[in-house]
């Protein structure tokens, strides 16, 4: 989508990208139309993959926007220009992820690439913080993963074995929190390790706006996806630590002697 809508954008470099797009979208048909474990994460437990997915197109979508406008302004690219804008200075303040990014752009940047790297971080912030708001929004008035408890881990989970090591539910709740400390300093980390690499490669993402674009996009959606399966993992060890408490409730009524571990 961002090399259809960036004006400057080369024919090879379209072509390539909807290639890439094919084979991206026959690897998510295959996965969810297999029987059996795949790669995807939670396939059998919408939203998850839909409100990821949601946001890494309005991501894509909204920055892409934002980049054609400088090339091709209208009034939808100005309209998202101006909230980029707006947002990016309201959230540029010290040891924020946006100052942590600005402070690390390379040496020769202008005043025009800093602004455009602000009113993206902006908008890539704006998008991720509704995504987490809405998930976790569903999650508890469709009381996710399952409103009557049945959850397969070995469909949802497949790199997660419940079996190794020790209580599956501490596992979950471990898990689930270095997923989440990750989501939030992942912002902090990515900038210089990219830093390190565009000077080792002698690369930009100033140097066409289709990488600005999937730079911004992967620095924000990242991080968010990570928060969102330390969420996901937390609130599948509550519903297990539930209905264990439910299960013993069950056969203490029915055995007065029973006594839960």
């Amino acid at each position: 989508m961002p090399s259809l809508l960036l004006p400057d954008a080369s024919p090879q470099v379209t072509d390539a990208m909807v290639l890439i797009a094919l084979f991206a979208g026959a690897f998510v048909f295959i996965e969810y139309a297999a029987v059996y474990p795949g790669l995807i994460e939670f396939r059998d437990a919408p939203p998850f993959n839909t409100v990821r997915f949601a946001m890494l197109f309005a991501l894509l979508l909204l920055i892409g926007l934002a980049a054609r406008g400088i090339a091709d302004p209208s009034t939808l690219t100005r309209l998202v220009h101006a909230v980029g804008m707006l947002l990016g200075q309201s959230m540029d303040f010290p040891l924020s992820p946006i100052r942590m990014l600005l402070w690390l752009l390379p040496e020769g940047t202008t005043l025009t690439e800093a602004h455009m790297v602000r009113v993206t971080a902006g908008i890539a912030y704006l998008v991720s913080l509704l995504s987490l708001t809405i998930f976790a929004i569903i999650i508890r008035l469709n009381n996710w993963p399952s409103p009557t408890g049945a959850f397969n881990v070995w469909i949802n989970l497949p790199t997660f074995d419940p079996t190794a090591g020790s209580d599956v539910v501490k596992r979950l709740n471990r898990d689930g929190a270095v997923n989440i400390l990750l989501g939030i300093l992942l912002p902090y980390l990515t900038p210089p390790l990219a830093l390190f690499i565009a000077r080792s490669y002698q690369i930009s993402m100033f140097e066409s706006p289709l990488l600005l674009v999937w730079t911004m996009t992967l620095w924000a959606f990242l991080p968010a996806s990570l928060f969102l399966r330390g969420i996901a993992m937390r609130r599948l060890a509550l519903m297990i630590s539930k209905k264990r408490r439910r299960y013993g409730e069950e056969l203490a009524a029915e055995d007065p002697d029973f006594l839960p571990a």
